[in-house]
């Protein structure tokens, strides 16, 4: 598979919660404006296919498109539809992908929705957050409960699936509050739901509030009640969770982050974007092999590094300053701040996050495949392997299940306990 992300870093305010890499000026220099911001996403992916070309990658049509930010929809649909008929030109787009964008309820209104889903759009993920005035206020969010079920209603008119994301958490949020959320959120009919504990970070509005003393510090057991609450209201409205933070009814799941979470190939396009390639293009000789950025950052479009070995993979982020970024691409270079390569443990511990995620579970024999490719085990001879029988106090515990097929799925224990579980699992493999 492969999956195209996008970003869009303009927003019209930056909320207090916020550290993404967004930004509310209307134009960033060297061509990073929201009236030209297409035209430039256009070239980088030129640049980016080029790239492709070059290193002998050679990507099946493109599975899903995800636009996010900041807030795509502060962009003229038009532009939008214009970078999505670019992939589809570029690279050639599956019939039955998905394409989403994020949308600020604030932004969007039935014209501009019909014009998505006129350009080929097929969902919209609505940033409702909260459904409690005074929550929202918290969060310096600006749109209400109202704009959110007139967007989620233009998107059924216009035959486009919604999404609502909704964060737990917040300063001040009740659990009744939260119940209100959720419950305002099952009742818009959507058939998916993303549930996210609030994280404060310390550079951010609020995280400064926080440490001075001005809002209260979120709470862990409040946020695990949160979880527990949310899970069950989901539950008995038929939305089954299928990721620790993602709830939807059978056949709705967002197949973009799915293919985050099952570790395809990806490329990230616009300033602070990452891409993610499990096989990427080796040199002949190592000590030429270097898979970083110049100084300056951007790589040159016409790099070689060589032939393809599919034992390696590729990580790489672009350049975060929008003019910065814009410079590499209008000195015709990949706008990469930098990138690395995945080494087989690497990618054994990613293959160990991401799946202790999933409904689906962790499928342990790929595992014990992956621990092996890692050259983990204790002599050449003798392959090394996690069995059901080492996982045992996990299941006891009331972690983990582990189902017929080898696939080790989280309890609702163990996802309010992710990062244990996972830490635990990787004492097992010795990562």
């Amino acid at each position: 598979m492969f999956e195209v992300y996008i970003h869009v870093p303009f927003c019209l305010r930056r909320c207090g919660y916020c550290d993404f890499n967004t930004y509310t000026a209307t134009d960033l220099g060297a061509g990073a404006s929201r009236g030209n911001y297409a035209n430039m996403v256009i070239r980088e992916m030129k640049l980016t296919k080029q790239w492709q070309l070059d290193h002998g990658i050679a990507e099946p049509p493109v599975s899903t498109v995800f636009f996010g930010g900041g807030t795509p929809t502060i962009l003229a649909a038009r532009d939008l539809v214009a970078m999505l008929d670019a992939v589809r030109k570029i690279w050639s787009i599956a019939p039955d992908a998905e394409i989403t964008t994020e949308a600020n309820p604030d932004t969007v209104n039935e014209y501009y929705i019909n014009e998505l889903a006129a350009g080929g759009f097929t969902r919209v993920s609505f940033g409702m957050q909260s459904a409690v005035p005074h929550v929202l206020k918290t969060l310096d969010r600006t749109h209400t409960p109202a704009n959110v079920a007139a967007g989620v209603n233009a998107a059924n008119k216009a035959g486009l699936r919604s999404s609502v994301d909704l964060i737990y958490g917040a300063p001040g949020e009740s659990l009744d509050d939260w119940r209100t959320s959720v419950t305002t959120a099952i009742d818009l009919g959507v058939n998916h739901i993303s549930a996210y504990a609030l994280t404060v970070e310390p550079t951010t509005k609020m995280g400064r509030q926080i440490a001075a003393g001005t809002l209260p510090k979120p709470n862990d057991d409040d946020e695990a009640a949160k979880y527990e609450i949310a899970d069950d209201l989901f539950a008995a409205a038929g939305l089954e969770w299928y990721e620790v933070s993602n709830w939807a009814r059978p056949g709705y799941e967002s197949q973009h982050n799915l293919g985050y979470w099952r570790n395809v190939d990806w490329a990230g396009l616009g300033p602070g974007a990452h891409s993610h390639y499990n096989a990427v293009t080796e040199a002949d000789h190592p000590q030429s092999a270097s898979l970083t950025a110049p100084a300056g950052g951007g790589c040159p479009a016409d790099a070689g590094l060589g032939v393809v070995s599919v034992s390696h993979g590729l990580r790489s982020w672009d350049i975060a300053h929008p003019r910065l970024w814009g410079t590499a691409i209008n000195e015709n270079r990949v706008p990469w701040a930098d990138s690395e390569t995945i080494t087989p443990e690497e990618n054994l511990e990613e293959l160990i996050m991401l799946g202790l995620r999933l409904h689906e579970g962790l499928d342990l024999d790929r595992i014990n495949r992956a621990i092996n490719d890692a050259g983990m085990s204790s002599t050449p001879q003798t392959l090394r392997t996690v069995s059901v029988d080492q996982l045992a106090p996990m299941i006891s515990e009331g972690l983990i299940t582990v189902s017929d097929n080898h696939r080790v799925v989280p309890t609702r224990r163990g996802r309010l306990l992710n990062d244990a579980v996972i830490e635990q699992f990787f004492d097992f493999v010795g990562v």
